[in-house]
């Protein structure tokens, strides 16, 4: 996969130089120059660069940024420490994203996006995180992606209603004071409908996401509905378009999770096969100086077992909201309240997770992003994520070609 991500970087590089220079060299490696020097050949310029695609389209996104973790210190609840504070300037996230489009519809496309992320080692690694062919119109106003796709909500919150992706994943993706329901990609099918006042999107997956290992043991139907209550789609124009969305989205998900569980009445352990079914609605209201947002998650106890919740039940909301200035709406304030509180058995305790996120954004350019933030954890005492509380100081440049 590195070999393909490092081919494609060479094409984009050599394509946009020729572009600018009339005389390229290169070296025995392979790597092009536009000076000539010693162990350089000259490359002609009948040398071809071609694709079998009509068009070509290349695209880059970086979240680039130094992060400060200030956990508290001593013993949780649970008697378990606190984490340890760290302190690392990161690559958070690069994406290179590859479009071809291989038919006669214009809107109709195969792409492909390589992500490159730490791993829980703290190792970068590449993984594909879309690999799919777009078909336009298969149906009236309908669209289909197939193969390792988007999930019907995440990209919708992303490009309407939470634009800061390079600092916090929505809330149900969220790890530290979230419930983490659901990842951004997976193997299957969506179609997607859209229309002037209504857009959907709606499909079948394997339902473990593109970074995890798929179980077999059942497939996820997953929605999203969104209602354009003035007309206006505003996915990416929050600086200038007035719009007023509502929708409701989720997923049924069989066999999601392989959990080990204690019968309680038996006393014997038994993997449990889970289901993940949960549901949610969220509404947004944008002006070019002003966005807020608000969402409810409600995830369904799916454990058979008597007296046992399953691992990803229970329920939680988000609020964020962005106030926008200056001539270009450039400069901007941002904040987030995310709360999440996991089912527990009849009569036991129920502890919030809770986040605040507070921060500063200003837009350079169309490439340049500058995202100056902090995220307090407060887990409540007894949460099993209580040894995530603390304050998180990041500074972020999001730039994108």
């Amino acid at each position: 996969m590195k070999k393909i991500v490092l081919s494609a970087l060479a094409a984009l590089t050599l394509g946009s130089v020729a572009a600018n220079a009339t005389t390229l060299y290169q070296d025995e490696n392979g790597q092009v120059f536009t000076q000539p020097a010693e162990g350089r050949t000259e490359i002609k310029e009948s040398t071809p660069l071609f694709s079998k695609s009509d068009k070509l389209k290349f695209s880059v996104l970086t979240y680039l940024g130094y992060t400060y973790d200030d956990y508290k210190t001593g013993l949780t609840a649970n008697g378990t420490p606190y984490k340890s504070d760290t302190s690392d300037f990161e690559v958070r996230r690069a994406y290179f994203q590859v479009k071809a489009y291989l038919l006669d519809d214009p809107k109709s496309y195969y792409r492909i996006t390589f992500d490159v992320s730490k791993d829980v080692t703290g190792d970068e690694k590449v993984r594909a995180k879309y690999a799919y062919l777009y078909l336009n119109n298969i149906l009236p106003a309908t669209g289909i992606e197939v193969g390792l796709t988007h999930r019907p909500w995440h990209d919708y919150e992303e490009h309407n209603a939470w634009y800061y992706r390079s600092i916090s994943k929505v809330l149900i993706e969220d790890k530290k004071h979230g419930p983490d329901l659901s990842n951004s990609a997976d193997f299957g099918f969506l179609l997607k409908t859209k229309t002037k006042y209504f857009d959907a999107d709606y499909g079948l997956f394997n339902g473990e996401g593109y970074h995890s290992v798929s179980n077999g043991t059942g497939m996820s139907f997953e929605w999203r509905t969104t209602a354009h209550l003035l007309g206006v789609s505003g996915k990416d124009k929050q600086t200038k378009l007035t719009y007023l969305d509502a929708s409701f989205f989720g997923q049924y998900n069989q066999g999601h999770k392989s959990v080990a569980v204690i019968n309680p009445v038996t006393g014997v352990p038994t993997i449990e096969q889970q289901d993940l079914i949960f549901g949610g609605l969220h509404a947004v209201y944008n002006m070019p100086s002003f966005l807020i947002a608000a969402q409810y998650v409600y995830s369904d106890n799916t454990s058979d077992i008597v007296n046992n919740v399953s691992a990803q039940a229970g329920q939680g909301y988000s609020v964020n909201g962005e106030f926008r200035m200056g001539s270009d709406k450039q400069y901007r304030i941002l904040a987030r309240y995310d709360a999440w509180t996991k089912e527990q058995i009849a009569g036991m305790p129920e502890p919030e997770d809770r986040g605040y996120i507070v921060g500063a954004a200003w837009h350079q350019n169309h490439n340049v992003e500058w995202v100056a933030n902090v995220i307090v954890t407060d887990n409540e005492a007894g949460s099993v994520k209580e040894k995530e509380n603390g304050t998180q100081y990041m500074v972020t440049a999001e730039v994108k070609f």
